[in-house]
Order: C-alpha cells, then structure tokens, then sequence
C-alpha cells in the first residue's frame, strides 16, 4: 500500500534529498519548507528525479499550525504513515558567550519543535496501529562538542524524548527511530548562528579550524538522505541509526563510554591552537 510521508525541512540538502528519495520509492510525500520561495531547488530536484511532491509550507517552531498542518495531510491524503523529523538549526557558541534568547531558539527549533509533530501525528499513528516516526539528531545528539553547548543540548533532548517512547509507541505499532549523521556537505554550516568567541576567542578560531577540516571530508547530502529514507522504509527496526561509517565511529565512542574519559579525550584538542 501507497505510503504517505512527511519530511521537514527539505528546501536543501539532506531533507530534500530524504524527500526525493522516499518519492522515488514510491511514497506518497509531503515536503515541507518555510515558505513557497525557499523551494526552488526541491522543485528542480523532484524534476529531475521524474517524481511528485506535494510541497507545503510550515514554520516548524509555530506548534499550532504543527497541528494544523498534519490534519490537513490526513484530510487530503487520508492517512499519514511516516514523519521524517529533519527540520533544525545549528549553533556555534559556549555557555559563558549565548545568551538564552539564543539557547531558547535552539531548543524551540531543534527539540520543541520535534515534540510537538511528533505529538500531532501519533493520535493518526495510534489509531491505524501503525506508523513510523524517524528524527534526524546528529552525532552530536550523542557526543558534546565545544561551542556546540546549545545545539548539542537539543539533540541530546530529542534523542532521550524519542528513546523513552519508542518502548510505548511500539505497543500500538509505531516504530520510533533517530539518526545520526556526521559532517555533511550541506548548507546547514553556512546558516548556523556563530557566536563571537569572546574570551574563549583563540579555543573558537581553534575548533573552527578543525571543523573546517572535517565538512571538507564530508558524506554528501544525497547519501544522507538517502540514508535517512532507507531507515524510515527499512523492514527491520532498529532505533539508532547513522548516516555513514563515519558517523557510527564518532558515535560508537560516546555510546561505550561510561566514565566520559573517551568523548573527553576525542574533543580536548580540537580547541588547542
């Protein structure tokens, strides 16, 4: 039967490409962008991978069209299937630098926002006794990183969120999943919010480097959402996914690490000049 997926985000890189991909597979799919505007690129990817979607706009961080929004799937589409949660927002700063208008962002575009479609669709879900709820995390969803405090912050929520219920979702058959990818060669990098340094501004330029070096080396976001589309379609359930074998390495680190010594002694020198 025709599945019916939803995927946030998908003006640019790896949601667009999840989106195409999950078309491609014969999903019926249902892309959403900030505004009209923003969708040129997804038209033409959608064009050229000779497939249709059906694109809607959405503020993810506005909860109550969230609601809106996916009764409006159901009523036209007659069933939702999959949520693909990919909508977010990357920031570059410490705790002494954000100030908490920044940190409140943060969370309301990368957690708060999460929560609330995931709340919208899981009455539908519950109902047909079947569905599948993936979020896109990141590896720093399971690893801190320096000058990620906010944004790892968020991940880290919406990966303890999802893991506490993916247990009880399952028992009215929604399977709930994350994924982690890497670095990705996307526009994420260039839209997020850099936050001056200021005492800690050699340890930023520092770790700036570093990552710098890292998006050179990056899974393209075409593989990535590709990635993110074989997970939402996979039979078998698993509720920790990677993007690549390099997300599963970095990843793999914090998850064995009980004392924290290993995730401590990975990212020490990433802020030594």
């Amino acid at each position: 039967m025709n599945r019916v997926a939803v995927v946030t985000g998908t003006s640019s890189g790896m949601g667009l490409h999840a989106a195409v991909a999950l078309a491609k597979a014969g999903c019926t799919v249902v892309a959403t962008v900030r505004s009209k505007e923003r969708a040129v690129a997804l038209e033409e990817a959608a064009a050229g991978a000779d497939v249709t979607l059906d694109i809607r706009e959405l503020d993810v961080t506005d909860h109550a069209a969230n609601a809106r929004f996916v009764e409006g799937v159901v009523r036209d589409h007659g069933r939702l299937d999959i949520l693909v949660n990919n909508a977010g927002r990357g920031c570059v700063g410490t705790a002494e630098t954000l100030s908490m208008d920044v940190v409140r962002e943060q969370m309301e575009t990368n957690y708060f926002s999460v929560v609330a479609l995931t709340q919208a669709v899981l009455p539908h879900m519950r109902e047909a006794r079947r569905g599948t709820i993936v979020s896109v995390t990141s590896v720093g969803g399971v690893v801190g990183q320096p000058f990620a405090d906010a944004y790892c912050a968020a991940k880290f929520a919406v990966e303890g969120f999802m893991q506490s219920l993916s247990t009880v979702a399952a028992h009215v058959g929604v399977r709930v999943s994350v994924i982690e990818p890497a670095a990705v060669a996307t526009q994420f990098v260039d839209n997020v919010e850099k936050i001056d340094g200021g005492p800690y501004q050699e340890q930023l330029d520092a770790y700036l480097a570093r990552t710098a070096g890292a998006f050179a080396n990056a899974q393209s976001a075409e593989s990535a959402g590709e990635a993110i589309a074989g997970a939402a379609l996979a039979d078998e359930y698993r509720f920790r996914w990677q993007t690549s074998d390099a997300a599963a390495t970095f990843a793999g680190v914090s998850l064995g690490d009980l004392d924290g010594s290993r995730v401590l002694g990975m990212t020490t020198p990433w802020t030594q000049a």
